[in-house]
C-alpha cells in the first residue's frame, strides 16, 4: 500500500487518508548476529554538556539529536550533524534553529521514512502539560532548514502528564503509520509506560493505548521501533537491569501479535550508568543511544552499536 504523506492543518491535527485497521501482517523478522561493543561519537558530535536522544535520518547521513550545549536557544535544543557517507565522519553539529527550538526544552526527535516529519517532545507553551509531542513539515528533505512551525498534536493525543520519546512507525510494505511513545499519564503501570496511537476515521492520532506487554511498574521509555515492525528497543528501570537503567529489546512474529516479554540487551551494550534514548537506523543494523557511563566528552554522549544479518544456510 503506497504511504500518502500528510500535512499539518492550521488547528493542529494531522491529516492522514486512505488507511483501515491495523490488522496487516508482516513478513518474518530477519536474523541478526549480537550487537557489537559500543562506539562513541567522539567530540566533533558530543560536547561536555549533554548530548541524546540521537535520530537519523533514512539515508543515514543526517544525526538528529538534543543538546544542553552553548550556543542554543533553551535548556535543551534539537542539532544536526551531517556526514557524506556511512562510513565517513560526522561534522560539526549546527542548532536547528528559532523555527524549531525554543528558550523551553526540545528533546527526542524522530523522522518520519520520507523525511517530510519531524516529530519531537518540548515543553513549550500552547501544549496540554508536562512535555507534549509536536510536529514539524518540510517540502524540500534536503533543506535541513525548511522546516514549517510545529504543531501540537492535540489534546486528544497529548496529556496534562509527560508525553515523549516519539517513534514514529510507517512501514514501506504495510503503509500504516503509527506513533509509539511514552507516558506517565493516568492508567498506566506505573512510571513512564509504553503507548501507542493510530488512526481515527478523520486522519488525526487517536488516544495513545497502552502496551501492558512493554510496561512494567519502573519507568519505560523512549521507544525505538524497527522499521518492519517486529522489533522494539525501550529503555527500562526495571528490575533485573545492569546499571540504573538499562536497553532492553522486544520482538513479535508479526504485527498483529503482543510483544514478547522485554529482554536486556546485556553487558555489550548496557554499563553500570544510565542507558537511553535508543533509536534503531533505517537498515536496521546500527543502534544508536546515549550513555553518562565514564570516558564520554561529559554529561550524557551519544554512542553507536552495529551489527550484522546472519547468513542464511545454504
Amino acid at each position: 500500500m503506497e504511504f500518502r504523506t500528510f500535512r499539518i492543518k492550521p488547528t493542529g491535527m494531522a491529516l492522514l487518508a486512505g488507511f483501515g485497521l491495523w490488522s496487516v501482517y508482516l513478513t518474518a523478522a530477519p536474523k541478526f548476529l549480537d550487537w557489537s561493543p559500543p562506539i562513541n561519537l567522539g567530540p566533533v558530535v558530543n560536547s561536555g554538556a549533554e548530548d541524546f536522544a540521537p535520530h537519523t535520518s533514512k539515508d543515514g547521513l543526517t544525526l538528529y539529536f538534543a543538546s544542553t550545549r552553548p550556543g542554543g536557544f533553551g535548556g535543551e535544543d534539537l542539532w544536526i550533524s551531517k556526514r557524506a557517507s556511512k562510513d565517513g565522519p560526522w561534522n560539526p553539529p549546527v542548532n536547528l534553529g528559532t523555527i524549531i527550538n525554543t528558550d523551553a526544552n526540545e528533546r527526542s526527535p524522530a523522522l518520519s521514512l520520507d523525511g517530510r516529519h519531524l516529530f519531537f517532545a518540548t515543553t513549550r507553551g500552547g501544549g496540554s502539560g508536562g512535555f507534549d509531542i509536536w510536529v514539524s513539515w518540510r517540502h524540500d528533505t534536503r533543506d535541513d532548514f525548511g522546516w514549517q512551525a510545529p504543531v501540537n498534536l492535540g489534546t486528544q493525543f497529548n496529556s496534562a502528564a509527560t508525553d515523549a520519546g516519539p517513534s514514529y512507525f510507517d512501514n514501506d510494505d504495510a503503509g500504516i503509520p503509527l506513533l509509539f511513545l511514552a507516558s506517565n499519564r493516568l492508567g498506566g503501570a506505573g512510571g513512564l509506560d509504553i503507548y501507542v496511537s493510530d488512526l481515527t476515521a478523520n486522519g488525526s492520532f487517536g488516544p495513545p493505548i497502552l502496551v501492558k506487554e512493554l510496561s512494567a511498574v519502573a519507568n519505560d521509555l523512549t521507544p525505538t521501533v524497527r522499521r518492519d515492525g517486529l522489533e522494539i528497543i525501550i529503555a527500562s528501570t526495571r528490575e533485573g537491569g545492569i546499571g540504573a537503567q538499562d536497553l532492553y529489546v522486544s520482538t513479535r512474529t508479526a504485527a498483529g501479535d503482543p510483544w514478547l516479554a522485554p529482554v536486556n540487551l546485556g553487558p555489550v551494550i548496557n554499563s553500570a550508568f544510565n542507558e537511553n534514548f535508543p533509536s534503531l537506523s533505517s537498515d536496521r543494523e546500527t543502534l544508536f543511544f546515549s550513555s553518562d557511563r565514564t570516558g564520554g566528552s561529559g554529561g550524557s554522549d551519544i554512542y553507536m552499536s552495529t551489527r550484522s544479518r546472519r547468513a542464511k544456510p545454504r
